[in-house]
């Protein structure tokens, strides 16, 4: 069995995960191709399409969620994603088993959850959603009229029984919108197929792979997967530490020593939370001062494919600046990549502010 090294799994990420050159792909299909990107705020997704894709614009993924063809939805990890409609149908009902155990072990709302009927309490909910869709505040207002139980609770249950959407204008770029939610099969028109593991399996592959069991698990937020892939015709190899790594047989990976140009990856950027072992693109070290305690993940600096720093933007009408804070000393080129990657972002992000500057601050 072959092993591969962890920078030819460093190699192998970047390149299914459109790092390695930015590709002339539509945003739709880009998304369809990472297996949806991270969305727990409303804009990460338009800067992990910014760093992937040639002459990428935001209005062309608002537009794909104006017209239903992506949506936000709750799916891995009990995490919002942006994904293609038929990826959060099929997606769904594999993950569903983590959201029950969630309304069970949820230490905010198990408790108050304990004692009522879910499958009348989320019948309830698809009713008022089937007539409009109602924010995530008046939902768990509404079915307090009939349980007593606190409406955040209420709504809790309701996102974990019910494949609900984030409606826009929720995350459409330039704009802002509360959380507003409506059933997925409805929003899009489609009936949720019985869930298939081994297809999202190949889905996170195709996306992320080689990668472990584990890996899988950990990106998807459930177990017992390994039965699932034991089943699949895959390609099998070894990392460094002796660990089994799957792929599917018709794909490879690139030579390790193909470049790796600097980029600037997004908050909630995938490429960092989708393995049990990060190591491939993050060092444990650095891994604590990329993801907050409280669950932030913060934009970040990739040189030679490992995360080295972060980046922030502040701006206002009048300025805005894209702060750049390495964690080590880089060479000149990359230094000098990275500003000027950076110069070209503020100015996309920030196109209404008078001025635009790169700040770099010595290492920390």
């Amino acid at each position: 069995m072959e092993t591969l090294s962890r920078r030819a799994l460093n190699r192998a990420t970047l390149d299914r995960q459109l790092l390695l050159s930015r590709a002339k792909l539509s945003a739709f299909d880009a998304v369809e191709h990472l297996a949806g990107l991270q969305a727990q705020a409303p804009f990460p997704p338009y800067f992990g399409l910014w760093t992937r894709l040639a002459g990428f614009r935001p209005a062309e993924l608002a537009e794909l969620l104006e017209s239903r063809r992506v949506v936000r939805i709750a799916l891995m990890r009990g995490t919002v994603h942006l994904v293609t409609a038929a990826d959060a149908l099929a997606w769904r009902p594999v993950v569903q088993p983590l959201y029950d155990r969630d309304l069970k072990t949820n230490t905010l709302h198990a408790r108050a959850l304990a004692g009522l009927d879910h499958d009348a309490v989320a019948s309830a909910a698809r009713e008022l959603l089937t007539a409009s869709a109602w924010s995530s505040t008046a939902l768990g207002a509404e079915l307090a009229k009939t349980w007593d139980v606190p409406p955040s609770s209420l709504t809790h249950l309701a996102r974990g029984r019910l494949p609900l959407v984030q409606t826009p204008p929720r995350a459409i770029w330039g704009k802002a919108g509360q959380t507003t939610y409506a059933c997925l099969d409805e929003w899009v028109g489609a009936p949720l197929p019985p869930p298939s593991p081994a297809s999202l399996i190949a889905r996170y592959l195709r996306a992320f792979g080689p990668a472990t069991v584990a890996d899988v698990q950990t990106w998807a937020g459930i177990t017992r997967l390994g039965e699932v892939a034991a089943s699949m015709d895959l390609r099998r190899y070894r990392d460094d530490d002796g660990r089994e790594l799957l792929d599917l047989p018709e794909l490879t990976v690139p030579p390790e020593d193909v470049p790796a140009p600097p980029r600037l990856l997004g908050p909630f950027d995938q490429t960092i939370l989708s393995y049990a072992n990060r190591a491939r693109v993050v060092s444990d070290a650095y891994r604590k001062r990329v993801i907050t305690q409280n669950g932030l993940v913060k934009g970040t600096l990739l040189v030679d494919g490992q995360v080295c720093g972060l980046w922030e933007i502040q701006a206002s009408r009048k300025a805005a600046v894209i702060e750049l804070s390495p964690f080590e000393k880089l060479r000149k080129r990359d230094a000098a990549a990275l500003e000027k990657s950076a110069g070209e972002l503020v100015r996309w992000a920030e196109p209404g502010s008078a001025t635009h500057e790169v700040r770099v601050h010595a290492p920390a």
